[in-house]
């Protein structure tokens, strides 16, 4: 399975940004599939994650961020507002067969990761 994320950039405090993760030559209807993120120095966060249970947030980014999809499932989506410096990261999306994890929201459940896509928030 291939990721790729896009659409990390520099914004400002306050500012909305949207990030997507597009998986190459497949489709994510078999897949949990998950965003994270790690800012320097710190472990990787766990954001929100699509499977067949529905959309699940982690309480530091509820009613902040909304993961969506397309209609073709092969991309999803973090939109993500009222930006703060403590945001700046780098955001990955990653996925895992359905059924073989215990939690998207974890890291180490997750199977094939993205490279990553840089987002910095200026205060």
């Amino acid at each position: 399975v291939q990721l790729v994320e896009s659409g990390g950039k520099l914004v400002q405090a306050g500012e909305s940004l949207t990030l997507s993760c597009a998986t190459i030559g497949d489709t994510f209807d078999d897949w949990a599939v998950g965003w994270f993120r790690q800012a320097p120095g710190k472990e990787r966060e766990g954001l929100s994650c699509l499977s067949t249970s529905g959309i699940d947030y982690a309480e530091s980014v509820k009613g902040r961020f909304t993961l969506s999809t397309n209609n073709a499932r092969n991309t999803i989506f973090l939109q993500m507002n009222n930006l703060k410096p403590e945001d700046t990261a780098v955001y990955y999306c990653a996925v895992v067969p359905e059924g073989d994890y215990n939690d998207c929201l974890y890291a180490d459940d997750m199977e094939y990761w993205g490279k990553g896509t840089l987002v910095t928030v200026s205060s």
